[in-house]
């Protein structure tokens, strides 16, 4: 089966929304998991933490991610429980805003969004290299197909609406403010 432009276009647009969705459920949670951690002492962590597992633990004693949190939190120190909330919340307040910039429809702002999700995928990569695991590794490839996908988008002159009304199959409309993206009006001006 042959795909049309238009198909192929709409499945761009499609990952596009999905992905900027994502991004903004991930931000919020990681707001919503590092606002805690910035009051609450580490023997405070590791409670909750056990509270939260303990019924997937009755439930399947093996399970690996109840396993790996609760590793996970035995081990944090003061400092890296500050760390850690810090890094949450500023990584979840910047993906937030960057999805609610983009939201509004702003182009302008797809280039500072590239380079805030670009800083956070050179920061993931040395992270990485670091501490190799596959949480990351997914997470770092997510950032990376976002970037790719907010560089079409901007390098097309496309704003988040152009692309709902693409998924949803009405003709793109462009902001009265973006230049069209025909080479001859270029040559025009």
């Amino acid at each position: 089966m042959r795909t049309t432009p238009r198909t192929r276009e709409r499945w761009f647009d499609l990952v596009f929304l999905v992905g900027f969705a994502l991004k903004a459920v991930d931000g919020l949670v990681e707001l919503l998991v590092g606002l805690p951690l910035l009051v609450l002492r580490p023997a405070q962590v590791e409670a909750v933490a056990r509270l939260l597992t303990a019924g997937e633990l009755r439930e399947d004693p093996g399970d690996p991610v109840a396993h790996l949190v609760r590793h996970g939190v035995a081990a944090l120190s003061a400092d890296a429980t500050l760390f850690a909330a810090v890094y949450l919340v500023v990584h979840g307040l910047v993906k937030l805003g960057i999805v609610a910039a983009i939201f509004r429809g702003s182009r302008r702002l797809y280039p500072w969004a590239i380079a805030a999700l670009g800083g956070f995928v050179v920061w993931q990569g040395v992270e990485f290299v670091q501490h190799p695991g596959v949480g990351l590794a997914l997470l770092t490839l997510f950032d990376v197909v976002i970037v790719a996908l907010t560089v079409r988008e901007w390098r097309h002159h496309r704003s988040l609406g152009d692309a709902v009304r693409s998924v949803l199959g009405r003709s793109a409309r462009r902001a009265p403010s973006d230049p069209p993206t025909d080479p001859a009006w270029r040559t025009a001006q």
